[in-house]
């Protein structure tokens, strides 16, 4: 991370901090703030935190070889280093947010903040948002899954987490402001929003956008209602003091289920889109086709037509809820919005059309949740000109409960289904398919259902089974630039590998 010189005394940064104890001096000068001793320079706070797999606690030494200045733990130190300073706190995970937030100046206090959560949909909601206010002439940054955009130039996102750690997240916030622009974009994930991890917990957010929620992360949540209930913590966090003056408002889909809980979770007004029924803003005569979606975008009794010019059937709810957020935000009806949703791009690795001259259609997508597959298989059912072969996986170390739900849906959708890799991470790759097979009724062992845990060859075995007009989906990688196995992460690039498998084929010459 990017440090700060000539540093920052010790004490600034745990203001607000239930501290248990000081050892050393509380004015240490800190130039940086590292959780990985690996990436500790002189100066450094290292924070010992207490992972899932790694405890922090074991490398304090290791961060001390390096130059540390200063520790921040949880547990009891045998002995206390000389010449360091030692804080100690109850939870240095929840602690990392607010001293990472005061390291880089609370940058939240200077922006204007949008965060988006939800199940499905909110990295192109995010993007959808960050483009707008750029076609309104607004400057923004954005954080999401798929990349970050901090300054001038989007990156790639580095990382496999969807919402980075506090001091990435503030440090990023600190660019945007530095750098003059007046809204950040924030994809705020339940991981992020747990108060378990705290990442967000520091971030000052003035409207808060809600996709949909539907069953995922269970094995980190522990129950569907924690889920919902760490997601609202979005909401609930709407409203605190700052230094900018900006609207404060949620924003939900009218159509989800819980949509009443998250109004009822806000402190601030609360505005309602919808691609099924009349809102606040919602979409009528919505017309799908292989090249985009045309609709009118309705507010109040007045509408205009617009298109999105990229097929698929999540955009339209998506562009509603960035167009719902923009207008509000920036203070303007939304139907003087409608010019540019034709000027709207997709994400990275979202409905990614893969033509090589194949007789068959290749989709890239991301869907891996059991609520984007209901989503996505109806309308693909509705658009093909043949069959459906779907490739997808399930997560190691992971909500295990969605791997029978993905397959009975695919399995009702899909006319062959290939189960493979997803992330397998450190857990049993074939019970992973075997789970996900245990829902798949109907299907029978290589006749319609296959399961293949090496992608590369799930991939082309699903291209051999494919004839004239068929659809290909390939699901749960999109973006993502890495398989995640028992031995670490294996470079990886999906578009990449299902055009290798159509030039083998003899396509694309």
């Amino acid at each position: 991370m990017r440090d700060m010189a000539p540093g920052v005394a010790l004490r600034s940064l745990l203001e607000g901090v239930p501290v248990l104890e000081i050892r050393g001096n509380p004015a240490t000068p800190v130039t940086g703030i590292s959780y990985d001793s690996r990436d500790v320079l002189p100066g450094h706070l290292f924070v010992a935190m207490e992972g899932v797999h790694v405890d922090g606690h074991r490398f304090i030494g290791d961060a001390l070889e390096r130059g540390a200045a200063a520790v921040l733990h949880s547990q009891p130190l045998s002995e206390t280093p000389t010449r360091v300073t030692c804080v100690q706190v109850s939870d240095t995970r929840r602690s990392l947010s607010s001293v990472a937030a005061a390291f880089h100046g609370r940058p939240s206090r200077r922006l204007k903040v949008i965060g988006v959560t939800g199940t499905d949909g909110k990295s192109s909601t995010t993007w959808f948002i960050h483009q707008l206010l750029g076609f309104a002439g607004r400057r923004s940054g954005f954080l999401s899954t798929v990349s970050f955009q901090p300054g001038d130039e989007a990156v790639k996102n580095p990382f496999r987490q969807s919402t980075p750690e506090a001091p990435e997240v503030h440090g990023m916030l600190a660019e945007m402001a530095a750098g003059g622009r007046e809204f950040a974009v924030v994809e705020a994930t339940s991981h992020g929003l747990s108060e378990r991890t705290n990442r967000l917990g520091d971030v000052l957010f003035d409207a808060g956008v809600l996709t949909n929620v539907t069953h995922e992360h269970l094995e980190f949540h522990g129950s569907f209602a924690q889920y919902r209930s760490d997601k609202a913590n979005l909401f609930r966090r709407l409203g605190r003091p700052k230094d900018v003056e900006c609207p404060r408002f949620g924003v939900v889909n009218a159509s989800d289920p819980a949509a009443d809980y998250f109004r009822e979770a806000a402190p601030v007004p609360v505005y309602a889109y919808s691609a099924a029924r009349p809102a606040d803003l919602f979409a009528a005569d919505v017309r799908h086709d292989l090249s985009g979606t045309t609709f009118r975008l309705c507010s109040g009794d007045d509408s205009r037509e617009v298109r999105i010019g990229f097929p698929g059937p999540f955009w339209v709810d998506n562009a509603l809820a960035a167009l719902l957020a923009v207008s509000r935000v920036i203070g303007v009806d939304p139907l003087e919005l409608a010019p540019w949703v034709a000027r709207l791009t997709c994400v990275t690795g979202r409905m990614d059309y893969v033509a090589l001259g194949q007789p068959f259609d290749v989709v890239v997508d991301y869907a891996h949740t059991p609520g984007a597959f209901e989503r996505l298989f109806p309308w693909v059912r509705s658009v093909s000109r043949g069959r459906i072969i779907a490739v997808f996986g399930s997560a190691g170390e992971r909500d295990p409960g969605k791997r029978p739900m993905q397959g009975r849906i695919a399995a009702r959708w899909c006319d062959v289904v290939v189960v493979t890799d997803e992330d397998p991470r450190g857990e049993n790759r074939t019970a992973i398919l075997e789970d996900v097979a245990a829902g798949c009724e109907g299907k029978v062992r290589g006749t319609d259902l296959f399961l293949e845990p090496d992608r590369p060859a799930a991939i082309r075995l699903a291209f051999g089974l494919a004839r004239p007009g068929d659809a290909v989906l390939l699901l749960g990688k999109g973006h993502e630039g890495s398989i995640i196995g028992p031995a670490g992460s294996m470079a990886w690039d999906e578009r990449a590998e299902a055009e290798r498998a159509l030039r083998a084929m003899g396509y694309g010459a």
